[in-house]
């Protein structure tokens, strides 16, 4: 007999149901879990209500029935939750653990699947001991309520969980469990480490792309922009080696991928291009701006120029995608192409710029496909 199921009876919330918790809320459900979607985007929980959630992969499309409700609903809410998906932008973090804090009883935890380092703000609501950190690595949009474009299939799907105390330890493979239903899942004794890996992703190929109103593939084949976004990459690996963030392998990567600080980047940006992205996909970010909605930027970006100016480093291209990010979503600047330059102004040294490696996509294990 195998192992019993650590999910079986559990009671979960996904709060935010955009794409991403969209996806992970239907693959949970039809895995039999006990889940329910939480949501600030009236019309969206209205469609779900309606049709359910409809997730478009490929030529097919699934409609899976879950009980939605709207923010304002969680003060009318009385029966606990075990575990809670957050889903949430990570400018979110703060107020939405708020939000559901009277919904958890003494042994229930939050994991924060979001970009960005958001886990200390989770534990400073709740306490470390009831806080999972969470890397998401899905691509996926959504712009119509209810409706999920869903760009990779579960094996194109990657999380890594981990504790931030060792008191919350015991959470980790229940939150890992739960994830399973999605992707492919690590667990880690580092998530903040892994977290800031998937950060170092971020700033070179979320905001970059987006400013120039392009999709992550054709912005890192566009010409001058490699350098740049390997540049905004280096610049986070150099404060990752100040403030003691180890190097860490993710997306299934080789350990020896992950060994040269100077080829980090390129190693991580290239793994997601050719294994996990379609050739259409848009960042998050541009997905905001084309919503007229925020982003993460401040969150990505000035993250590591808060803590270049900390150990006494320069981050001058995260600063200069930070200002054109702003500059965009105050209506100064107009995402485009022609903002390459403006971008590439930031370079102050020469950029090793390793060729593109060419590899075959991965299967569910990590391997090369035959």
């Amino acid at each position: 007999m195998g192992e019993k199921s650590q999910i079986e009876g559990l009671r979960v919330a996904v709060l935010g149901a955009g794409a991403n918790g969209s996806i992970i809320a239907s693959d949970l459900a039809e895995s039999g879990v006990d889940v329910t979607v939480i949501d600030q985007w009236p019309a969206n929980i209205d469609a779900i209500r309606e049709r359910g959630i409809r997730v478009q992969l490929g030529d097919t499309e699934r409609v899976t029935r879950v009980p939605a409700h709207h923010l304002c609903e969680v003060a009318e809410m009385r029966e606990p939750f075990d575990a809670v998906l957050l889903v949430m932008k990570a400018y979110d973090t703060r107020w939405a653990t708020e939000l559901i804090t009277p919904l958890l009883h003494e042994d229930s935890f939050v994991v924060g699947v979001q970009n960005g380092m958001t886990a200390d703000a989770i534990a400073h609501v709740i306490g470390a001991e009831r806080t999972v950190g969470a890397v998401i690595e899905v691509t996926s949009a959504m712009y119509t309520p209810g409706l999920v474009e869903r760009h990779s299939a579960p094996e194109r799907c990657w999380f890594a969980v981990g504790a931030l105390d060792p008191a919350a330890e015991r959470h980790v493979p229940v939150a890992a469990e739960l994830l399973r239903c999605v992707g492919i899942v690590e667990e880690t004794d580092d998530i903040q480490s892994v977290k800031w890996m998937k950060l170092i992703l971020n700033v070179a190929e979320l905001v970059t792309s987006a400013v120039l109103d392009l999709s992550i593939s054709d912005c890192a084949r566009y010409p001058g922009m490699r350098e740049v976004m390997l540049a905004a990459g280096n610049e986070a690996v150099a404060v990752a080696q100040a403030h003691g963030y180890a190097l860490r392998p993710i997306f299934g990567m080789a350990g020896d991928e992950a060994a040269s600080p100077e080829t980090y980047v390129a190693s991580i940006l290239d793994n997601l291009v050719e294994n996990y992205i379609q050739p259409n996909s848009r960042a998050t970010v541009l997905q905001d701006w084309m919503k007229h909605r925020r982003s993460e930027v401040v969150e990505l970006h000035d993250e590591v120029v808060r803590l270049s100016r900390r150990y006494g480093l320069e981050s001058p291209v995260n600063a200069r995608i930070l200002e054109l990010g702003l500059k965009i979503e105050s209506g100064e600047l107009v995402a485009s192409p022609a903002n390459v330059e403006l971008m590439r102004q930031a370079l102050r040294q020469p950029v090793l710029v390793p060729a593109r490696r060419i590899t075959q996509p991965r299967d569910r294990a990590g391997s090369p496909r035959r």
